[in-house]
C-alpha cells in the first residue's frame, strides 16, 4: 500500500488536543463586524472543539495526526 498523505489545507487549519479532539478558528471574524453585536465578537474570539461529526471527517484528511 501506498502512504497516505495528509490534507494541506487541513493541516493549516486544524490542530488536535491532548484527548485527540479537533479544534479549530471560528468563522465569521474577518469583515463586516459592525453588524454584529459585542457578544458575538467576544465569543467567537479564539478557537473551538469542532463536534464529533465535523471532527470524523477533518480525521479522515489527517490520516497520521498532526
Amino acid at each position: 500500500m501506498p502512504k497516505l498523505k495528509t490534507h494541506s489545507g487541513a493541516k493549516k487549519r486544524f490542530k488536535m488536543t491532548a484527548t485527540g479532539k479537533i479544534k479549530a478558528g471560528v468563522a465569521g471574524k474577518r469583515h463586516r463586524l459592525i453588524s454584529h453585536n459585542g457578544k458575538y465578537i467576544r465569543q467567537n474570539r479564539g478557537t473551538k472543539v469542532m463536534s464529533e461529526a465535523d471532527a470524523k471527517i477533518i480525521k479522515s484528511f489527517l490520516p497520521n495526526g498532526l
